[in-house]
């Protein structure tokens, strides 16, 4: 394998031998590789080539393939230092690939029957101005011996010109260049092929060309950046696409654009920060809000005609309108484009119009295939919502199996025909009431009622109403229920005695959880204020007996008294709220009572409003209420006739 070091020593070698080439014709896919070959022929850096290009076949515009031929010399007037050549050359040829934006000035001459003219191009980025020496040498090739110097020498003072005539011209017209004009593929398409001119002939002028196409009938949709880059860098013998037709576009018909996932098939995975995906959030559920916009009516579009090369009209057919039929539950806008949800609830296409249904079914059980669901109507489930899950909806939920171990949240109703089994982190929470044929190990919460038929196990209930546990086996064991106004059931607490179960009513719930949560927060703003206190008498104790603090120091004591300030704002704002629940309990309208229309079995605690007691034996039948500032026994007493109508279902 060869070194870089050897790579070197080889082109140093090279150039020795080479030393005595002044001019050299190179070739390359493009004009950065035939430069470099150039540089490396004559020994030179990049930056002291001049250069002419002979010839130039690009497939920009889908001609030939790409080949670049120049004639390559060093800059006249330039002495270039030897030993330092191997070295820049490598450095210049990794430069080169900036040529594209790098582009050096150049110089063009047309022959013309009224003269020899002469245009220069400047240069762009860091690119450098063309040298006069390429001027004279493209004027020597084409046989122009006497030109304008002066004139010459003029233009190369301008930063850049148009074409410029510098000389005469003795035009010799049968060896003028020439080009023929062919249409084909029923006018669509327009080719030239130019043939290079001999001595004494002329070249074309943009102006020729297009004059020349014109008189052929090519007159429209002409490639004008093609026609102008051939008249200064022409390519000759290559069958050239010069123009082509326009093609007739039928306008579209009417359609709609939906802001909305019309596709129910169409699974879109929920992913985490970390990148995790859950399968779980399967997003298969288009909630939308009332008046949310669903789609637009883009109407029938007209058609854009096209034009041959030669300008003849292809016509093109105009779009359709078609009647739009509106589903249920949504309605046009009033700028009769925009279509509208009337309710919440979930949009779908169903028989090709736009719905807006109040009511999700699930046709079996929630899990994998469905994954949670959230949706902002009412749900119904023919079967199961399996462990992990959850549904939860701005309306009802009717569950006709199990929910087993899931989260269920509901702003209104939510009944689970056969049970609903929970564990430490799932959660039954419904706006107005909840109906199961039991409840085990769970935790739940109603802002109305809690009615189960068969029984209660080891939960926490919390209702804003009652819990109502009726039927044959409708017992209630172990676990902590409150409820506002009543607890009632066939039987509470368990035969053994072992498992506590704690029945707690005239109070609210909610109001409670919340006066926990501020005393907790206030327990912890005491402390921080304590901590804050302490460090202000301690500061203020310094600042008294050294007559001032540093600076830091009162800046900080400053920070603490604002702080201070702060907090205690915070601990009278809770205050306020704890008052204000507390008034709200005492002020409850009723007062609560606790019932078992079969037994109430050792062990069980009942608490009324803020007074507790443990029930030691066994009591039948009975209703336990708070009187004269003691819970007492009575005998039994039926739920209330509205309670028992609203619990039947």
């Amino acid at each position: 394998m060869v070194d870089f070091a050897g790579l070197q020593a080889a082109v140093k070698e090279r150039l020795e031998v080479d030393s005595a080439i002044t001019a050299v014709e190179t070739e390359g896919s493009t004009l950065e590789a035939a430069i470099s070959e150039a540089a490396t022929l004559l020994g030179i850096p990049l930056r002291y080539i001049e250069y002419e290009i002979i010839e130039k076949r690009t497939s920009i515009f889908g001609i030939g393939e790409n080949i670049c031929k120049i004639r390559a010399y060093q800059r006249s007037g330039i002495e270039v230092e030897s030993e330092r050549i191997d070295e820049e050359i490598y450095e210049d040829t990794e430069e080169a690939s900036d040529l594209e934006e790098d582009i050096d000035g150049q110089v063009f001459v047309q022959c013309r029957r009224d003269g020899v003219y002469m245009k220069i191009t400047a240069p762009t980025g860091s690119g450098e101005s063309a040298g006069k020496s390429t001027a004279l040498h493209i004027l020597n090739r084409r046989g122009i011996k006497f030109f304008d110097t002066d004139l010459i020498n003029d233009l190369f003072k301008l930063p850049e010109t148009d074409y410029v005539r510098v000389a005469d011209f003795q035009n010799i017209p049968r060896n003028d260049s020439t080009v023929t004009v062919e249409i084909s593929d029923q006018e669509t398409r327009a080719f030239i092929k130019i043939s290079p001119p001999k001595p004494g002939g002329c070249d074309f002028s943009y102006e020729d060309y297009r004059r020349i196409l014109i008189d052929n009938g090519v007159v429209y949709s002409i490639n004008e950046e093609l026609l102008r880059s051939l008249a200064d860098r022409p390519v000759y013998k290559e069958k050239i696409c010069i123009a082509t037709s326009t093609k007739p576009i039928d306008g579209m018909n009417s359609y709609l654009d939906y802001f909305f996932e019309t596709d129910p098939g169409r699974v879109r995975l929920s992913e985490s920060a970390d990148g995790k995906v859950n399968f779980k959030e399967l997003n298969i559920i288009q909630n939308v809000m009332k008046d949310q916009k669903l789609a637009k009516l883009n109407h029938a579009e007209k058609g854009r005609p096209g034009h041959t090369v030669t300008g003849k009209f292809l016509p093109a057919h105009d779009g359709k309108d078609f009647p739009v039929t509106l589903g249920k539950n949504v309605r046009f806008a009033e700028d009769g484009v925009t279509i509208l949800a009337d309710i919440n609830g979930q949009a779908l296409i169903s028989n090709g119009k736009i719905n807006v249904e109040s009511v999700y079914t699930i046709d079996g059980s929630v899990d994998l295939k469905t994954g949670n669901i959230l949706f902002l109507g009412n749900v119904i489930v023919t079967g199961n919502v399996e462990e992990g899950f959850s549904v939860k909806a701005s309306g009802n939920i009717e569950i006709y199996g199990l929910a087993d171990k899931a989260t269920l949240t509901a702003e209104g109703d939510i009944i689970v025909r056969q049970g609903i089994t929970g564990k430490k982190d799932e959660h039954v929470s419904a706006g107005r009431s909840i109906w199961a044929k039991f409840i085990e190990n769970a935790s739940v919460s109603a802002g109305s009622m809690v009615v189960v038929s068969d029984g209660i196990l080891n939960s926490t209930i919390d209702a804003g109403k009652c819990v109502i546990c009726q039927g044959k086996r409708a017992a209630i064991i172990g676990g902590h229920l409150r409820a506002v106004e009543e607890i009632t059931a066939k039987s509470l607490g368990s035969p053994s005695g072992n498992t506590e179960t704690i029945c707690e009513v005239g109070t609210d719930p909610k109001k409670k959880s919340q006066r926990v949560a501020l005393e907790e927060q206030k327990l912890e703003l005491l402390n921080e204020l304590e901590s804050i206190n302490l460090d202000i008498r301690t500061l203020n104790g310094i600042k008294q007996q050294r007559n001032g603090l540093p600076e830091d120091k009162e800046v900080y004591l400053r920070e603490l008294i604002e702080n201070s300030a702060r907090k205690n704002e915070t601990l009278k704002k809770i205050n306020n709220d704890i008052n204000e629940i507390n008034t709200f309990l005492q002020n409850l309208p009723t007062i609560g009572r606790v019932s078992a229309s079969a037994k109430i079995h050792s062990g069980v605690v009942i608490v009324i409003r803020d007074i507790k007691r443990a029930i030691n034996s066994e009591y039948k039948a009975s209703t336990f209420i708070l009187e004269n500032g003691l819970i007492r026994a009575i005998s039994y007493i039926e739920p209330n006739a509205d309670l028992q109508q609203r619990a039947v279902r």
